[in-house]
């Protein structure tokens, strides 16, 4: 069954495929000795010349349009859904008022046109003013010509899905690649965003660690001197006293910048040296990079392991001031 319907996703046909057509048409035209062969397009309710042989007595020109009708040679085509022959319409009550007759033409062999889903193109017909018995003898070649036009129908249509194909798979790509540098962006802004969340928060905390070991320090670790100087030698309290400021002294330590508390303790020159220290420097780099004897430096950095708790412990001076930077 022919199937009628609009099919609006088609391709257009190549200019070098009509190119290819029109040499046919007119190949059959000299083959079958006939005036007029037509491939005509049809798009319901309208039937149209595409292309139309090269003869001065062809009386079809390209574009000449038809409405689909009982009394149209190709209608009875596409009702038949194949070969379709009137021999002579004067001869046949059926066809001798068609609108072909206009022209004369009495004569017609016809054979359906398809796309490759078995929708109809259209026909490809020869049209004469008279039973043409050479036309008659040419109807299986007229039948090749209609499978080579559907051949390249297969092939235009084949062509055009595929290039759909790449269209539709190219869009695709390109909205999966917008869809990832967006996430990207997303997610590097986020982790920009996290990054400044996480200093603020750490910068918070140290300032919040830093007002608490300050606080210790001034509101509580000279009433605990005073505390002390209210206690007689040998006094049980003085026990806990010292555990209490020890303890202080350690859970501040454990919350503040340890560098820096360090350096609290030191004189300018004293931490003038440690840095010197902490950079790899000996103490006769020290000394001749500050212009003072080795024996003053050297008093110097007794006076820094002391003040970090070092005296008479084998440690080394940079180890301890590089681990706790």
């Amino acid at each position: 069954m022919v199937r009628f319907e609009m099919i609006q996703d088609r391709p257009d046909i190549p200019p070098d495929t009509m190119a290819n057509w029109q040499r046919l048409v007119d190949l059959v035209s000299q083959l079958a000795d006939v005036p007029a062969t037509l491939i005509m397009k049809t798009e319901a309710p309208d039937h149209a010349v595409l292309i139309t042989s090269d003869h001065p007595e062809n009386p079809y020109p390209v574009g000449m349009n038809f409405r689909l009708n009982p009394k149209l040679y190709c209608q009875g085509v596409l009702e038949r859904d194949g070969e379709f022959v009137v021999e002579d319409a004067t001869c046949d009550p059926t066809w001798d008022d068609n609108e072909d007759m206009e022209h004369g033409m009495s004569f017609y062999i016809g054979f359906p046109l398809k796309w490759p889903d078995g929708s109809v193109f259209g026909t490809i017909c020869v049209l004469d003013r008279h039973r043409n018995r050479r036309a008659l003898l040419f109807r299986e070649g007229l039948a090749q010509f209609a499978r080579m036009v559907e051949a390249d129908l297969a092939l235009i249509q084949e062509v055009y899905l595929r290039r759909a194909l790449e269209e539709k798979l190219n869009e695709t790509l390109a909205q999966l690649e917008q869809r990832v540098e967006a996430r990207t962006r997303d997610l590097r802004e986020t982790n920009t965003a996290l990054r400044v969340l996480l200093t603020s928060l750490d910068d918070d905390r140290k300032d919040r660690d830093q007002d608490i070991v300050e606080q210790v320090r001034t509101m509580v670790l000279p009433y605990l001197d005073k505390l002390r100087g209210q206690l007689t030698e040998g006094d049980a309290s003085q026990v806990y006293l010292e555990l209490a400021e020890r303890n202080l002294k350690d859970i501040t330590s454990m919350i503040s910048d340890k560098l820096s508390d360090a350096f609290s303790i030191m004189t300018p020159t004293e931490i003038e040296i440690a840095q010197l220290v902490m950079s790899g420097k000996t103490t006769k780099d020290i000394a001749r990079a500050m212009s003072r004897e080795t024996s003053t430096i050297d008093f110097h950095r007794n006076n820094i392991r002391r003040k970090l708790g070092l005296e008479g412990r084998n440690q080394n001076l940079r180890s301890h001031l590089l681990s706790i930077s």
